[in-house]
């Protein structure tokens, strides 16, 4: 039991130190339930799963709010080519939270040095020329 113990308490702490300050700040009711939704729908492609891993779809933050919250609405809805609709999983309350969440999160720093893609294994000398 005492093991158990100590191990959440290792967790949360390491969990702590690894949330930039931004997180950190005060979340309404609206804001922490758009905060859960975006982990839930949007955060598979819109997060980086590791430091090195591309983004799937493009970092959200409050630069994609600043064309009206109507805009974003309407974009969460309906989707595009690459991105499903939430308008039949989401109800309007839920895509407003997540907006309003959107509006308290700065954009990631941009990567000066992006990492270096490795040669195909299928390039032949013909294609190099």
């Amino acid at each position: 039991m005492e093991r158990i113990a100590l191990v959440s308490l290792a967790v949360c702490a390491s969990l702590s130190l690894s949330v930039p300050a931004v997180a950190q700040q005060k979340l309404t009711d609206t804001q922490v339930l758009g905060r859960q939704i975006y982990g839930q729908h949007c955060g598979v492609c819109h997060t980086k799963p590791t430091i090195t891993a591309p983004y799937f779809g493009p970092p959200l933050s409050k630069e994609n709010v600043s064309a009206g919250d109507g805009v974003m609405r309407e974009f969460i809805q309906m989707g595009t080519d690459r991105m499903p609709g939430f308008r039949y999983s989401l109800q309007p309350k839920q895509i407003d939270a997540v907006i309003q969440y959107l509006k308290t999160q700065s954009p990631p720093p941009s990567d000066a040095k992006a990492p270096a893609r490795p040669a195909s294994s299928r390039t032949n000398e013909r294609e190099l020329d």
